[in-house]
């Protein structure tokens, strides 16, 4: 079921099921825990749009025919490096007065929903998934456990900070290296063999 909630109240003398002052608790407030059901969304019940401030948005429809419209959501990868186009997680945003966000539903397949939806989220998912791709290593060394790299990437000239080498590298089968610094920021080597060899060795001891 689409959209359905879970609640969890406490009872107490007189407060029955839903405890003291009916379903809302007191002075009509909301439930304190209130929790969103994750849903599958697909081109039947999700549309997404691009709000007048440029947000992106979506109109939920649920299974008993009415509507939720969400201001703002933000998409989020499951598997941003293995399946990044798959299990794309639909969010409200976290906010200061109710904290992280919840999860509105789940899209399985990205390539479901028509191009104009696809394009619309895909550009939220580049701004939060950009990694540059590095082309040349001009330096790296390593101080007090950290290394430190000055890179050009496709997104120009870069240097940044690495703890923790052995868990910051990541090779994949198909030979693309992830290498992740100390902000959580992502640097990827698509093709090391195309890196030239200087390069390449400065690195190959961390693979």
């Amino acid at each position: 079921m689409q959209n359905k909630y879970t609640y969890m109240h406490h009872g107490g003398p007189g407060g029955g099921r839903f405890g003291h002052g009916g379903p809302h608790g007191p002075m009509g407030e909301k439930p304190l825990f209130e929790k969103r059901v994750s849903v599958v969304l697909t081109p039947q019940n999700a549309a997404f749009e691009r709000s007048s401030g440029g947000l992106l948005s979506m109109t939920l429809t649920k299974d008993d025919g009415t509507t939720e419209s969400f201001e703002r959501v933000i998409p989020v990868r499951a598997f941003p490096i293995t399946d990044p186009d798959c299990y794309i997680c639909i969010r409200e945003p976290d906010t200061k007065h109710n904290g992280k966000g919840e999860e509105i539903g789940m899209i399985e397949r990205l390539d479901a929903f028509d191009e104009q939806a696809q394009s619309l989220i895909l550009e939220e998912l580049d701004r939060r998934y950009f990694t540059p791709a590095i082309k040349k290593i001009h330096s790296l060394h390593e101080k007090y456990g950290y290394l430190y790299f000055d890179v050009t990437t496709t997104a120009g000239r870069s240097e940044f900070i690495m703890s923790n080498p052995s868990g910051s590298f990541r090779t994949l089968e198909d030979g693309r290296i992830f290498m992740y610094d100390i902000d959580g920021n992502c640097y990827c080597v698509q093709d090391p063999e195309a890196l030239d060899k200087a390069s390449l060795k400065k690195i190959e001891i961390y693979l």
